[in-house]
């Protein structure tokens, strides 16, 4: 009986061992081998939530995937590169994966360029109130407290919050048109 269950186990390994070569087949069909030289330029840095330079770089939509092309300096193992970055990406590591990166190509067309954005000595991008959009008065049991809709830009990006009536009249007074 024993000797059976050996020869069962045989069987299901050989056939696992035949199933996994031919998957792993079709894989290598669509795999291509990424080696980039010293000195090669490359797109990278796929632009993505996932990549999390939120703070170097706003991802919208319809942003490019890759921008820039950057000079590789190293190569780190067989899928590392070291990559050239420029210091308004200072706070990235600068060695990145093959998957996040590219072939360059040069064509005058592969011009991509981040938007340029004003910021602070503390990174805050700076927020600018437009106008005053509507008033709301909030009931707490015997308070009455005044709310005001504000929009709000921000490095091309209009938002709507409710703010106190009494702090925006006292920081932004040029909001309201009356003077009651």
């Amino acid at each position: 009986m024993i000797a059976e269950i050996t020869e069962q186990i045989k069987k299901i390994r050989s056939q696992m061992l035949i199933t996994q070569n031919r998957q792993k087949s079709y894989a290598d069909q669509r795999r291509k081998p990424l080696e980039f030289e010293e000195g090669e330029h490359v797109f990278f840095l796929k632009v993505t939530p996932t990549t999390r330079v939120g703070r170097a770089i706003k991802t919208k939509k319809l942003n490019p995937r890759y921008i820039k092309s950057f000079e590789i300096l190293k190569g780190i193992g067989l899928v590392a590169y070291r990559i050239a970055l420029p210091p308004y990406l200072s706070n990235l590591h600068d060695e990145f994966h093959v998957s996040q990166i590219r072939r360059y190509t040069p064509d005058a067309s592969h011009v991509l360029k981040p938007e340029p954005i004003q910021v602070r000595e503390d990174q805050i991008p700076p927020v600018i109130p437009i106008r005053n959009d509507d008033t709301n008065i909030k009931r707490l049991h015997k308070k009455r407290i005044l709310l005001v809709r504000v929009m709000w830009s921000r490095v091309g990006i209009k938002e709507h919050t409710l703010e106190l009536e009494s702090n925006i009249r006292k920081d932004y007074p040029h909001l309201f048109s009356d003077n009651y």
